[in-house]
């Protein structure tokens, strides 16, 4: 009867291990995932950068960029990828509109690269919390990519996992805060760099490439 009874509860145990390992595991692969797609130059990333150079409503961008990821990876996990893509009519009308907006965007960044005074990072003037969320809400929600990427690709990826689709989103929502706190936050790393307003006329020019390169390529696939 002992023997029994340990055998039951070792046996127990080792599926506790094994399964909390599955878990950790999809876990592990949601979050690989998510990074990879998050981790490149984009209009979002650089708003995240220039917001945290400035030093600017940084946690407000921060906490937009994660929950808003977080919330578009559960609709891709829950199934609703499959709607998106039977509706393809709204990728084309949030590229249009995210297009323009981003060249508007652009073409505001490179005219402060082309003024001979350019701000500093400690000294410039800081924008309205309202206008900064509003432009950070529009960098995330009006940029088709990022339903193919959260919605679509990841949900895909996620399907794979079985039950443990669950755990992979996680994973990824988990990427994504990581991601956006070291970049928010950890730019003022560079602000002895932006001391100098060449430094910000080089940032903006960068960012006004970034954002009227990637509007004109949402507007050209619309």
């Amino acid at each position: 009867m002992l023997r029994k009874n340990l055998e039951l509860y070792y046996g127990r145990e080792t599926r506790t291990v094994i399964l909390m390992g599955e878990v950790l595991l999809a876990a592990a692969a949601g979050f690989g995932t998510g990074l990879s797609l998050i981790v490149a130059i984009g209009a979002q990333n650089a708003f995240v950068l220039r917001q945290g150079i400035r030093r600017d409503t940084v946690l407000a961008v921060v906490a937009i960029c994660a929950v808003s990821d977080a919330i578009l990876i559960s609709f891709g996990v829950g199934g609703v990828g499959a709607v998106v893509t039977a509706w393809p009519a709204a990728l084309t009308a949030i590229g249009l509109v995210g297009g323009g907006f981003l060249l508007c965007y652009g073409i505001l960044a490179a005219r402060r690269a082309l003024r001979t005074s350019s701000m500093h990072a400690a000294r410039g003037p800081v924008s309205s919390r309202r206008r900064v969320v509003l432009t950070c809400l529009a960098m995330t929600w009006l940029n088709p990519h990022v339903y193919l990427d959260t919605v679509l690709l990841l949900g895909s990826v996620a399907a794979s996992h079985g039950a443990l689709r669950w755990d992979f989103g996680i994973g990824a929502a988990v990427a994504s805060v990581c991601w956006f706190a070291a970049l928010g936050f950890g730019a003022r790393l560079l602000s002895r760099f932006f001391a100098r307003p060449s430094s910000w006329r080089v940032l903006d020019a960068l960012v006004a490439v970034t954002m009227l390169t990637v509007g004109a390529l949402l507007l050209a696939r619309a």
